[in-house]
């Protein structure tokens, strides 16, 4: 359960980096900016991109980490019910 909520969080963090990186995207696009607004927002872009890679990493860990629990669930479930029909027999 907490590793699905770590996973819906960091699923909220990613797609708000990237509504971010959209709209400096956008920005640097205007030709009025001055070349130090520019860099500016090429620094930001440079920046959501790393945490946004650095996000999508993570969910990349915890969703392999999610996979492996619930293998070792269904295998115990599976052990579980295989001694209760061992015994019941």
């Amino acid at each position: 359960r907490l590793l699905g909520i770590a996973i819906d969080g960091l699923e909220e963090k990613l797609s708000q980096c990237r509504k971010e990186l959209e709209a400096v995207t956008s920005q640097l696009y205007r030709a009025e900016l001055s070349p130090e607004d520019r860099r500016s927002l090429e620094k930001e872009k440079t920046s959501l991109k790393s945490k946004a890679s650095k996000y999508e990493k993570e969910l990349k860990l915890l969703r392999q980490e999610n996979q492996k629990n619930m293998l070792l669930s269904v295998a115990i479930f599976i052990l579980l019910a295989l001694v209760y029909a061992h015994w019941t027999m």
